[in-house]
């Protein structure tokens, strides 16, 4: 996994590393990331950090959706449709832009412990 350190703002490398934790095969939303980390009304800015990792696809920004099951924007290789190879290549299948069993396979980060230091 690639180091952090030297990326981002440490908002973005939180929201990174919250990234490295969506199992294979399952997605996120924006909003799962901003109350996981803590910041339930800094959705927008997670979006932001999401479209600026600069580790795609080793942290799988792929996971990462809207929180109706729409796959968003994607700013690797083709776009969306680099997105949705990608999430095929796990299983996740997608039709006509949404995520098909969303609800079935959204990961949600309860089961982790946050880190809130102030220099993260």
């Amino acid at each position: 996994m690639p180091e952090l350190d030297e990326e981002g703002t440490p908002f973005q490398r939180r929201v990174w590393e919250a990234m490295r934790l969506i199992p294979r095969g399952r997605v996120t939303t924006y909003g799962e990331i901003a109350r996981y980390l803590g910041s339930p009304g800094a959705v927008r800015a997670v979006g932001t950090a999401v479209g600026r990792n600069p580790f795609a696809p080793t942290i799988p920004c792929h996971r990462v959706v809207r929180s109706d099951g729409r796959i968003g924007n994607y700013s690797g290789g083709e776009g969306v449709k680099t997105k949705i190879a990608l999430l095929g290549e796990e299983g996740v299948e997608v039709s006509e832009g949404r995520v098909i069993a969303f609800r079935e396979i959204l990961y949600r980060f309860e089961d982790q412990q946050v880190t809130r230091s102030a220099g993260s």
